[in-house]
């Protein structure tokens, strides 16, 4: 009989147990449901604020409707696209002296034709420097020393112009 008493205090510590836990599971749950509606809420669909979004902004949908059409140049299309022009400003010859295949001595004699290809870009900036001379006279009256005057904003014997200062300016506030 002793036995049988300790099996059901056994049992019913369990039952009891099992009881605080599946209370214990319930408010856990309730808890969580709560906390991934927290998580699921955004600019979109609450009142928070943009910028609260953080890194898990959702993306922006585009407003524009499916064509049918293949994305690219579309079939008819003549396309435009960069082309040689007849009179470059600059021609550079490029000639091979070996073959490419037993490595023997190439000739002049045996070119047969020329394959082009055309760079087109923007001429190395310079900078250009104008000297402003101002005549000086002197008076055959009365020996007064005269200067002519020089254009505005040349002020000093040396200075950058004004293309300069702009370009100064420019990758100074822009660049």
């Amino acid at each position: 009989m002793d036995r049988l008493t300790t099996l059901e205090q056994q049992l019913a510590t369990a039952l009891r147990r099992i009881t605080e836990l599946e209370a214990a599971l319930a408010t856990m749950a309730e808890e969580n449901a709560d906390l991934r509606r927290q998580l699921a809420k955004n600019s979109n669909n609450s009142s928070k604020p943009p910028s609260s979004d953080g890194l898990k902004k959702p993306s922006p949908r585009s407003l524009r409707g499916k064509s049918g059409k293949k994305s690219g140049g579309q079939v008819g299309h003549r396309g435009n696209t960069l082309r040689q022009t007849p009179t470059p400003d600059f021609v550079e010859r490029h000639e091979a002296t070996r073959c490419g295949a037993c490595q023997r001595a190439l000739t002049a004699e045996m070119t047969k034709g020329m394959e082009k290809r055309q760079v087109f870009d923007l001429p190395a900036p310079r900078l250009e420097v104008t000297e402003h001379q101002a005549a000086v006279y002197c008076c055959d009256h009365c020996r007064a020393m005269t200067t002519a005057g020089f254009p505005d904003g040349v002020n000093a014997h040396v200075q950058y112009g004004t293309r300069m200062r702009a370009a100064a300016v420019y990758c100074n506030v822009q660049q």
